[in-house]
């Protein structure tokens, strides 16, 4: 393959360099150098699993997982505490304004059943007073009514005496032109005041 051909190609290069040079190579050196290329391009071991990487790979463990922590400790989670008191702030905040919500629903309840029930209470006072009212003003027109009748009963018992007095006098008086002309064709004579005297007589023994 061309990965494990490139270090013998290099050895050779610098061996036919070496010669040219006059310079003597050391055959061990060079089979030495050759076997450690060829120990490097045939090693098959997943470096995280090479036991000879393993204080490096603590090392470098402990140096990331200590970026990490201070990096969460100072960063992330302040922020993240933050984010969760401001959270929890903002619904107790929410909280309390509900109940203070309810709180003022309440009050605002109380005050509408305490006018509804004065609104009623005015109302059936409103209602007496008008029918109170209302028979007031009837008893008052009743009573001029009564007044009036009883102004004209009166008046008309007085035009009822008065035409009574009238026809009474009237009576009297032809009863005594009655008297005079029976007294005339009985042969006898009787003047206007004897046939009244008369009639007098008779309608107080009557």
């Amino acid at each position: 393959m061309a990965g494990n051909t490139s270090p013998i190609i290099v050895v050779a290069q610098a061996e036919g360099d070496a010669l040219q040079q006059g310079v003597v190579v050391d055959e061990h050196a060079v089979e030495t150098t050759t076997g450690e290329v060829h120990a490097e391009d045939h090693s098959d071991i997943f470096p995280p699993f090479d036991p000879s990487t393993f204080s490096t790979q603590l090392i470098w463990l402990a140096i990331t997982f200590a970026v990490l922590y201070f990096m969460l400790s100072r960063v992330a989670l302040p922020r993240i505490g933050g984010i969760i008191d401001a959270r929890k702030a903002r619904i107790e905040g929410d909280l309390k304004e509900a109940e203070r919500l309810r709180q003022e629903t309440d009050k605002a309840v109380v005050a509408y059943e305490t006018a509804l029930a004065e609104a009623r209470k005015d109302a059936s006072k409103i209602a007496e007073d008008t029918r109170q009212s209302i028979r007031d003003d009837i008893d008052g027109k009743r009573k001029v009514v009564e007044a009036d009748l009883g102004a004209r009963m009166s008046e008309a018992d007085a035009r009822i005496q008065a035409s009574k007095s009238v026809a009474l006098g009237s009576v009297e008086a032809i009863a005594a032109e009655t008297a005079q002309a029976l007294v005339a064709q009985l042969g006898g004579g009787a003047t206007e005041a004897e046939a009244l005297a008369a009639v007098a007589e008779a309608k107080g023994a009557a």
